[in-house]
């Protein structure tokens, strides 16, 4: 009797214990009592530790070389497996203590796979995961849902297993929403956002009601391929299946819209939430949205209406803010805030963070600033910040200093095509052909290829996609008539080709029929012959948008009298009346 109100004694302290220092006074207390071995308590006191970020602590003392293996059960295990494999950095100790619990031979059940999955997964070892995968098929639980939903997120967060995981979740005999919102979760991780509408599609046809997650999951994927009609379609659903708004599904759809090119509704979505609601990834999301539509003023200005709300800003959202004020030219704005966040804030900069000055400098044409802030740096540049140098020398016609940093990037990254594609750029404005041509046969004997440009648009319900010279379309022989008769009104109001562009020693006809088949000119000419006249045109580039593209889109909103909406790698272009909202300088 009296062994057993201990026990409830020690139990009961143990739900009330809030602290570190009253957790070391239960031990003692569990000691005294003679509990070390009690599976119980043991189980309870981890399970606290957990909660006080003490597992490590816990485990020192329930596994010490004087406890006694015989009273290790499977609950305990579990316990401690859940509670590193929902640590940040210690997730191997999750799979260590697996291991042990095969080698006391104490049988997993299926509450410990989806734990021992979950490290799997965050330490992106598809290996092990594969050989735990084995185990769960030999103990019988591969009809298990909440188990065979985690083997599916473990295989779709290690590189080179998505196929693995579409395999498991083809093969489920029963699959529930979080099925479904894994699988999709795993193609947006990868960028399959094509994928991810194909799967949400064939979810409604088989009648699986999707949820919060599932809704997250498909906005993502609409904001990756600028699919806008197809987000304001997810919205309506949202709308018409009565969702609660919770913050995740509001930013959600905050960031859809803004990637997807009505920045404008981001912001009333974002005016509507009720302040109590917006977290900082709120603020983050809309201010982000604004350094992609060029408005950098508007960005400066909820930036500080998010100060004066008492929310305190993150690393983050001034990534957002400097990349804000980059697309904007707003170089005092940015130094000024690049500075506050040191002083005011006490945040460290990252390498995002210099890149983002590096950045503001280059696109304002300052490169011997931009140089010497790089020279100044605490931490290492990275290649995207030599890159980003590099075009800016091209652009600023300090193509010696370009081609010497470019030459020794290559040295450290001798397989990136980028680098490759930088240098034959510059010989080609230096018109040095010949070493441009080294340059190509040298990516050509090394095996790497040019990444080609591509551009996606919506039309209906289709998404189609257009490469430069591109022939796989139906349509192309109407398309191509359809780019010739664009060349001909652009020129008759004006235009002329930006040829040095072409980065090939050809007649400037040539070069003028190549830029004419870039995949952004196919993509307006296909939207031009679908699309109803005057209606808005959309699209999506996978590159930075080149000179001439961008030169021949103002004069086509001019001449079509079309709103052109551009999406490239780094913003978005508004042409409309023969200009951009970016005022040429992206």
């Amino acid at each position: 009797m009296y062994k057993r109100a201990a026990e409830q004694n020690c139990l009961s302290l143990l739900q009330l214990c809030n602290s570190f220092s009253k957790l070391t006074q239960i031990q003692a207390n569990i000691l005294k009592l003679g509990h070390q071995n009690n599976p119980f308590i043991l189980t309870k006191f981890t399970s606290i530790s957990s909660d006080l970020n003490a597992i490590h602590y816990a485990c020192s003392f329930i596994f010490s070389p004087e406890s006694e293996p015989h009273y290790y059960d499977t609950f305990l295990f579990n316990t401690v497996i859940e509670a590193y494999a929902g640590t940040t950095h210690f997730k191997r100790a999750a799979i260590r203590f697996y291991n042990e619990m095969l080698r006391h031979r104490i049988e997993p059940n299926n509450y410990t796979y989806p734990f021992v999955f979950k490290a799997c997964a965050g330490i992106r070892d598809l290996s092990l995961g594969k050989t735990v995968h084995g185990s769960v098929s030999k103990l019988g639980f591969c009809g298990d849902t909440h188990v065979v939903n985690a083997m599916i997120h473990m295989y779709c967060s290690c590189e080179n297993g998505i196929e693995f995981g579409e395999k498991v979740f083809d093969e489920m005999s029963k699959t529930n929403s979080v099925s479904w919102s894994t699988m999709m979760g795993g193609y947006v991780r990868w960028q399959m956002s094509s994928e991810t509408v194909k799967l949400f599609r064939k979810m409604q046809i088989v009648g699986v009601r999707p949820d919060e997650v599932t809704m997250v999951m498909v906005l993502s994927a609409c904001a990756d391929l600028g699919a806008l009609e197809l987000g304001r379609w997810v919205e309506s659903y949202i709308d018409k299946e009565k969702f609660e708004m919770r913050a995740e599904l509001c930013n959600a759809l905050i960031d859809m819209f803004a990637k997807c090119g009505d920045v404008d509704k981001a912001l009333r979505l974002f005016r509507n939430m009720s302040e109590s609601k917006r977290t900082i990834v709120s603020w983050t999301s809309v201010i982000f949205g604004m350094a992609l539509h060029g408005r950098g003023l508007e960005a400066v200005s909820l930036f500080e209406e998010m100060r004066k709300a008492g929310v305190v800003p993150d690393d983050v959202i001034f990534i957002g803010l400097l990349s804000a004020c980059s697309h904007s030219g707003l170089v005092d704005e940015g130094k000024k805030y690049f500075d506050s966040m040191v002083k005011d804030y006490g945040i460290a900069p990252r390498i995002e963070h210099y890149g983002c000055i590096v950045d503001l400098l280059s696109r304002a044409g300052l490169v011997n600033e931009a140089v010497k802030f790089i020279d100044t740096m605490p931490v290492a540049p990275n290649p995207v910040i030599w890159r980003t140098l590099i075009s800016a020398c091209r652009a600023q016609d300090q193509l010696n200093l370009g081609e010497k940093i470019t030459k020794d990037l290559i040295k450290n990254e001798p397989m990136q095509e980028s680098n490759y594609v930088l240098l034959s750029s510059i010989y080609a404005k230096m018109l040095d052909w010949g070493k441009k041509t080294e340059t190509r046969v040298t990516m050509a004997k090394k095996g790497i290829k040019k990444v080609p440009g591509s551009t996606m648009i919506e039309l209906g319900d289709g998404i189609y996609e257009f490469v430069a010279g591109d022939k796989s379309q139906s349509e192309y022989p109407k398309i191509y008539e359809m780019v010739d008769e664009m060349e001909k009104k652009l020129k008759s109001a004006g235009y002329i080709a930006t040829t040095s562009n072409v980065l090939l020693d050809i007649e400037e006809e040539d070069k003028e029929g190549a830029l004419n088949r870039h995949s952004e000119k196919l993509a307006i000419a296909f939207a031009l012959l679908k699309t109803p006249p005057g209606s808005p045109i959309r699209i999506v580039k996978n590159l930075r948008v080149c000179d001439d593209c961008h030169s021949a889109t103002k004069v086509i909103s001019m001449v079509y009298n079309r709103d052109v909406l551009v999406r490239d790698r780094n913003r978005f272009h508004h042409f409309k009346d023969g200009l951009c909202s970016c005022k040429d300088f992206w």
